[in-house]
């Protein structure tokens, strides 16, 4: 009897299983029948295969892809988007490797697709034809899923759709080489396109259906088109081009984005307004919020789902403002920048586009509340960052540098020149404040007798950065109805939704905008509307003429509503990536903050932009691009080739 080993070894870098006999069944052996002999053997080798897919979603992080509760280095620190006390500055550990074996457990994934998809059919006279479909779709779909992850990170790699038997073949047949970039994009293709024919229009929660396998194959081919149209990396071997693609096959790549992105309508899916009201900030503002708690609404295309104790995360944990972290003691890991919050609408803003909180004689603006500037802020923002003085838990989230205890009243000049990096303690203007180090802080009594804490309950405590170190946190997927004895490490078990229908209507609205650019403009209406969707959902300010002006102008446009969408879904480094724009945006870059204070004898607030005051620079190696094969997949292959730089 043929037996299939759950535990797999990496011989010659290539996937074959380890020198235990065949005919013995040992206790790491299942046997065939087992799997395939019965309903309930399908279902947990699918469940296996479902809780391998490389899923970047709570558990993802620079230090692993999978099986991790936890995660300190955020995605989101690595693109701009938020700082972490995780990262200081350097993102090299982030970009030329994900550290672990991801590429075994890739291709383990992969190998255990294509034993079932070899042996079903042995057993198939068991079960009716729908049945045995949706099971082999729902491999191709895992398959494609994962050749897309090695596609994404790797460029051409070797493509396996059979499994290699070793001892029983010799190490010369299953020591294959990488195929080329655009031949691995095609499989990617081909995988979901296989998927789609077999899959049913509805599966469970948590399980692939043809709209998903559509959804996804939409935004894998948006990927390779962008490789196709703005890489200049280039690796050849025997005239295979392994990273790298000719840019005539942009157009046929956006194209097929395109059409799938349009297949998935006919799956019923809509962007989530449930409780969304036109003209209502507050009913926009929860309606945003609330669609992250919603695996089952008419958005969430493909979920995984948690459930405690069985299956948990830690998100809450590591992101919850100071003031409300439980007993792990972490909190605000994740802090949105200054630069990301300017994306936003709705906000008083200079000519540079930076909010404006400086008077015309350079003095600061004065507030009676931090969130009165933040009045007008289109809602996805108030959605997605807990901003100085929101509710969180229905309690105000404290969140300010320090008090202002000078004598002026109307004119409070500036504390640091523009453009320091300098502590305000260190400053020239250290005099002029009470600040606090940690949270475990003395209050201050100010002029009227009443006390306050110098640098709130959440921060920024200037010596600990376990606070809002940016002057924000997150409040994307945090779970509001957690008691603080609850936010613990291994309590957090909200769903991730990692596909929902307003990724494929960007997807769509880009598509479109690359095809106008290689010369077929039919699709832009499409596009604009697609957007106008996203925007009139989001509260934001519909298309203008002048983004609509070229079509340069508009993929702007469109990438910049990718950023704000998707925020902390972890989509955004990939796509700075695809665009090849990183290593512009981050060269020698400093990310800018937001520094409320409390001027104590105005009796207002007022804030202080300005850049980080850890002083980190970003960088990104152009080399990264690509990402580095492992060592031991180059050094025990005759065939393999490393990406170019490393």
């Amino acid at each position: 009897m043929r037996t299939f080993k759950y535990i797999i070894l990496f011989v010659a870098g290539l996937w074959a299983i380890s020198c235990t006999k065949l005919d013995i069944s040992p206790t790491n052996i299942i046997q065939d029948n087992t799997i395939f002999g019965s309903e309930d053997g399908l279902k947990s080798y699918m469940a296996r295969i479902y809780s391998e897919l490389p899923v970047e979603d709570f558990r993802y992080g620079p230090e692993r892809l999978f099986h991790r509760f936890y995660v300190l280095r955020v995605p989101a620190s690595m693109t701009g988007e938020a700082l972490c006390r995780e990262v200081n500055g350097s993102i090299t550990e982030a970009t030329s490797s994900d550290n672990g074996d991801t590429w075994g457990d890739f291709y383990a994934l992969i190998r255990e697709c294509n034993y079932f998809l070899q042996n079903i059919g042995n057993y198939a006279s068991k079960y009716s034809a729908e049945n045995v479909n949706m099971y082999k779709g729902e491999c191709y779909f895992v398959r494609a899923f994962t050749y897309y992850a090695l596609a994404k990170r790797y460029g051409g790699v070797p493509l396996v759709t059979r499994v290699l038997n070793y001892p029983d073949e010799s190490i010369k047949d299953i020591d294959i080489a990488r195929s080329s970039e655009e031949a691995t994009w095609n499989q990617v293709a081909n995988d979901f396109d296989s998927a789609i024919a077999l899959l049913p229009v509805k599966n469970q929660a948590g399980r692939a259906n043809k709209y998903a396998a559509y959804a996804f194959k939409a935004r894998a081919m948006l990927h390779a088109g962008s490789i196709a149209k703005y890489n200049t990396s280039n690796l050849t071997n025997g005239g295979i081009r392994l990273c790298g693609m000719n840019t005539s096959l942009a157009k046929d790549f956006f194209t097929k984005a395109y059409e799938a992105s349009l297949a998935v309508d006919g799956g019923g899916y809509s962007l989530y307004m449930n409780e969304w009201a036109a003209n209502d900030r507050e009913a926009q503002y929860k309606n945003y919020l609330n669609l992250f708690s919603k695996p089952t609404s008419s958005e969430a295309i493909f979920v995984k789902e948690y459930g405690y104790p069985e299956s948990v995360h830690g998100y809450d944990a590591y992101n919850v403002p100071a003031q409300y972290k439980g007993a792990n003691g972490y909190s605000s890991e994740t802090n949105p920048t200054l630069n990301f919050v300017e994306m936003f609408d709705g906000m008083d803003k200079d000519d540079k586009g930076h909010l404006n909180v400086y008077n015309p004689d350079g003095t600061y603006k004065l507030y009676d509340n931090t969130m009165d500037f933040f009045a007008t802020a289109e809602p996805r923002l108030r959605a997605t960052v807990i901003l100085p003085g929101d509710l969180f838990k229905g309690v105000p989230c404290q969140i300010w540098r320090g008090i202002y205890k000078g004598n002026s009243t109307t004119s409070i000049s500036r504390l640091i020149p523009e453009g320091s990096t300098v502590k305000y303690e260190n400053s020239g203007s250290a005099g002029l404040l009470v600040t606090s180090s940690s949270g475990s802080q003395t209050a201050y009594t100010l002029h009227n007798g009443v006390k306050m804490n110098p640098a709130g309950a959440s921060g920024v405590f200037y010596g600990d950065r376990t606070c809002a170190m940016s002057g924000f946190t997150i409040r994307k997927w945090l779970n509001e109805s957690l008691t603080q004895d609850q936010v613990l490490e291994n309590r957090s078990d909200q769903p991730w939704i990692e596909m929902r229908y307003a990724e494929v209507l960007l997807t769509r609205a880009e598509a479109a905008a690359e095809l106008a650019s290689l010369g077929t403009a039919t699709f832009l209406g499409a596009a604009y509307e697609a957007i106008d969707k996203i925007r009139t959902r989001a509260g934001a300010t519909l298309l203008t003429g002048e983004e609509k002006s070229s079509v340069n102008t508009f993929i702007s446009a469109v990438r910049k509503e990718r950023r704000k969408e998707l925020a902390f879904e972890n989509k955004t480094w990939w796509d700075l990536k695809r665009w090849r724009v990183i290593a512009s945006e981050q060269s020698n870059t400093r990310w800018r903050t937001l520094m409320p204070f409390y001027a104590d004898l105005a009796g207002k607030y007022f804030f202080d932009a300005r850049y980080d005051e850890t002083g980190n620079t970003y960088t990104f190696d152009t080399r990264w691009y690509y990402q580095e094969i492992p060592g031991a997949a180059i050094s025990t292959s005759t065939k393999m080739i490393q990406n170019p730089g490393y």
